[in-house]
């Protein structure tokens, strides 16, 4: 077989994945190249310990390059075409010709979709957003805080929840009275993970003292005024506005003719593969439909979070490699997922189950404990500090779960 490339768009974590899962099993003739705008890796899970001034972030940052196997090519550019007949992607003043083709463009913010919300809200979605926002408890004086999602879907289904937690926590250490409400157009927390979970997490939020406001579909915010606006529910006021804004999918995986009508690319849900011969998607920029819905047009798909994509992208390494061996790819990608829950304290609650059981997802929450708190730590530190992240979360997930004598299909 002659040799082959391999490009990968996007350094996240599933790209990052998925390029060393490819490292470690193509024969040397085979070329593998990531992609991404900026050679800076941020360890999005931390940011809320930035928020909170539990990290600095310069701790939860790091070179990409050293998280990269030694074979795996990386080039700093933008990608602003894919050009699918062809099977070249424009990258910066470059012209990559690919024969496989990874997607892992993750999501982004769109805050001018809600009008006035953009310049006037702070939030944990970025890294320097999150150090921002840390700076702004510091000095916060009192008030009303406002926690807004203010559009669906949006990334780490959980992280919402627990910014209002971490927020409350940090500025009861700091004997700040505080007023803290969560607004959220869902009808409860993750509502993907059924109706018990659901109210497990708002019981958390509500005897945390946090007010918890469903239904509540942001219109828009007047910054002058300090005032929210909401669909079907009365207008709020804020002293310090803490939002998850709207999300994107890739502009260039539209452009290309890969994308829905929402934006996010199409996927088969067991081998992440697309429309397209040759090119996979996985992370945040892939759509994948669950069993079940939410509401009657609105059905389930996959949560957006770090724990699927590292999954999905070791299963599109192993199937390349496998499909460039002269084998039958037989990689599949299972559904399940698992999610810290920080709650302030070092605790954390974690959920875990199979995301595509039938007739609708299997998710269970652990109660809250030091455990699953230290466990994300230790992937955290294990992540940043020894480069090639070989193990995924399963592994740190499976840890806790022992030692705490919990029966958890990994």
């Amino acid at each position: 077989m002659a040799p082959k490339t391999i490009l990968i768009v996007g350094g996240g974590i599933g790209g990052i994945v998925a390029a060393n899962g490819l490292a470690r099993r193509l024969r040397p003739e085979h070329r593998i190249i990531l992609v991404d705008k900026t050679a800076r890796h941020e360890f999005a899970p931390s940011f809320l310990w930035v928020m909170v001034g539990a990290r600095r972030p310069a701790q939860v940052a790091t070179d990409r390059r050293r998280l990269l196997h030694h074979r795996v090519e990386f080039v700093q550019a933008e990608v602003t075409q894919i050009d699918t007949g062809a099977q070249r992607v424009r990258a910066g003043e470059r012209d990559l010709p690919y024969d496989y083709l990874v997607l892992a463009l993750g999501a982004g913010l769109a805050p001018e979709r809600v009008p006035g919300l953009a310049g006037a809200y702070h939030t944990s979605y970025t890294l320097d957003g999150a150090a921002h926002l840390w700076d702004a408890v510091q000095k916060f004086p009192g008030g009303r805080v406002a926690v807004v999602v203010a559009g669906l879907p949006f990334k780490c289904p959980a992280a919402p929840y627990e910014t209002a937690l971490l927020l409350q926590a940090a500025l009861a250490a700091r004997k700040v009275k505080a007023q803290l409400d969560l607004f959220t157009p869902e009808p409860l927390p993750m509502p993907v993970a059924g109706p018990t979970v659901g109210g497990q997490l708002r019981a958390l939020v509500e005897e945390a003292g946090i007010a918890y406001h469903p239904l509540a579909r942001l219109v828009s915010v007047d910054a002058s005024q300090r005032e929210l606006a909401f669909e079907n529910a009365p207008s709020a006021p804020y002293d310090l506005l803490v939002a998850i804004p709207p999300h994107a999918g890739p502009q260039v995986a539209r452009e290309a003719g890969l994308a829905n009508e929402a934006g996010w690319v199409p996927v088969d849900g067991a081998s992440l593969k697309t429309k397209q011969a040759n090119i996979f998607a996985l992370g945040d920029a892939a759509v994948i439909p669950l069993a079940g819905r939410w509401k009657p047009n609105m059905p389930l798909v996959l949560p957006k979070a770090g724990v699927f994509a590292h999954a999905q992208g070791e299963v599109v390494a192993a199937n390349i490699a496998t499909e460039l061996a002269g084998q039958r790819p037989t990689a599949a990608f299972d559904g399940y997922g698992y999610c810290m829950v920080e709650t302030g304290h070092s605790v954390a609650a974690m959920g875990a189950g199979n995301f595509f059981a039938t007739p609708s997802p299997s998710i269970k929450l652990e109660r809250p404990g030091v455990r699953w708190h230290w466990g994300k730590v230790l992937f955290e530190r294990y992540w940043l500090s020894t480069g090639l992240a070989r193990q995924s979360y399963r592994t740190f997930i499976q840890i806790g779960a022992r030692a705490s004598g919990l029966d958890i299909r990994l």
